[in-house]
């Protein structure tokens, strides 16, 4: 999970993150330009740009900083631990631009006055990004203090109070905090926990302005956005792509023809699984894929082929994400593991019906009533396999599998 997946982004108007130089700061400046100095009008900008996060949730990016902004001696985060198993976007953009994120980085510091600003990275990139900071101050380039902090590899690392925990010298885990991070976070100061893709965005409407950054996209959602497309023994890879564009035309360069998979599971582990009959006409967007009662997520799209079994795969997803919870309220402790077990029953076949009733009442008893939303983003994936699986379903019941022996599925990672 550590390792950069190759992207691949074609030269166009449309290649704004991923048409980096690497590491090497003057080819950086030589592109993109001289680092941007906006001050808090950049919340504006951001705001007429219309950019919205892109770590997931897709909260408008200008509400963030501004909520912080109005606090005093605030916070800013930059997050780039990418938990979600099946995402290789941030590491991508930190390979290819990684003076992007830090420009941002800076000037989002600025704009709503932060006192301290982190980043939140895996292991195998805390001594090359510290190396970059270093050499950004060095040269004049940018005074910004930045403290690189490694982040644990878990799937929970990334939760928003999770970062701010592993932050604070304490463990990445969630809280159930009622109160917002942007009025009590970190050492209980207004904190901004911000994706590092957000941030790349927020550097490149700095520099070009909000009418640059909607010339691609959609209306309510302009701007691109990066996707990581992988399939069923194939190695992932990230591209960046105008919000909007059709899904089909992003998924073929990975699945081939439609009849070659069977179903794509949209957003990662927390995402949902969408036969190939619901996918025809649906574009890469929040407002056309919440139609099918999806999302987006960590721009996770994953394609199932038509020889594999959606049952066992979604057991096995399950089976991790119970592994990989904090453990500390009763959906994670109790609720998941039950869930894992009576997927992995369904998955190994010759059980009666009464398993789908405990999947769903298992499914229903997490759902909402957790310390943060990693039981209901469970929760959601095993609803939508049982809806996009049903004919798996019922074979398995039976004892049978379309796809294979009921024990030797391959593995979706």
């Amino acid at each position: 999970m550590t390792t950069t997946a190759p992207f691949r982004s074609p030269v166009s108007r449309s290649t704004r993150l991923l048409s980096g130089d690497g590491h090497d700061l003057a080819r950086h400046a030589a592109r993109f330009g001289p680092r941007p100095r906006c001050g808090p009008h950049l919340i504006d900008a951001v705001a007429a740009a219309g950019l919205r996060g892109r770590g997931g949730a897709g909260f408008p990016a200008a509400r963030k900083m501004a909520a912080v902004a109005a606090g005093r001696r605030c916070v800013l985060i930059a997050n780039a631990s990418e938990g979600e198993p099946l995402s290789r976007k941030d590491a991508a953009l930190l390979h290819s631009s990684p003076h992007l994120v830090l420009d941002g980085m800076a000037a989002v510091a600025d704009a709503i006055g932060a006192h301290e600003s982190y980043l939140y990275v895996r292991q195998h990139m805390v001594a090359p990004l510290r190396r970059l900071i270093d050499e950004r101050r060095t040269t004049g380039w940018d005074p910004t203090d930045i403290t690189v902090v490694e982040a644990p590899e878990r799937f929970v690392a990334g939760e928003k109070t999770a970062v701010i925990a592993a932050v604070g010298g304490r463990a990445a885990i969630p809280s159930d905090s009622v109160t917002s991070t942007s009025v009590s976070g970190l050492r209980g100061r207004p904190t901004l926990v911000q994706n590092v893709e957000t941030l790349a965005h927020i550097a490149t409407i700095a520099r070009r302005g909000p009418d640059w950054f909607r010339e691609v996209g959609t209306p309510d959602e302009p701007g691109t956005m990066l996707i990581t497309l992988t399939g069923t023994n194939r190695n992932p890879e990230v591209r960046e792509v105008p919000i909007g564009v059709p899904l089909y035309s992003v998924l073929n360069p990975v699945a081939g023809e439609p009849g070659r998979f069977r179903a794509v599971l949209v957003g990662g582990y927390h995402g949902t699984w969408h036969g190939t009959d619901q996918l025809s006409g649906q574009t890469l967007s929040r407002w056309s894929l919440s139609t099918l009662g999806a999302s987006p997520g960590a721009g996770v799209i994953h394609t199932l082929d038509s020889g594999s079994c959606g049952v066992s795969a979604t057991a096995r997803i399950v089976e991790y994400l119970a592994r990989e919870s904090a453990g500390q309220c009763g959906p994670c402790l109790n609720g998941l593991p039950r869930l894992a077990e009576s997927m992995a029953i369904l998955a190994r076949g010759r059980c009666g019906a009464d398993v789908i009733t405990d999947i769903r009442r298992f499914a229903g008893l997490v759902d909402g009533r957790g310390a943060c939303h990693h039981p209901d983003g469970t929760a959601r994936l095993v609803r939508s396999a049982l809806t996009t699986f049903a004919r798996d379903v019922e074979f398995h019941l039976r004892g049978r599998c379309e796809a294979g022996h009921l024990t030797q599925q391959r593995r979706i990672t």
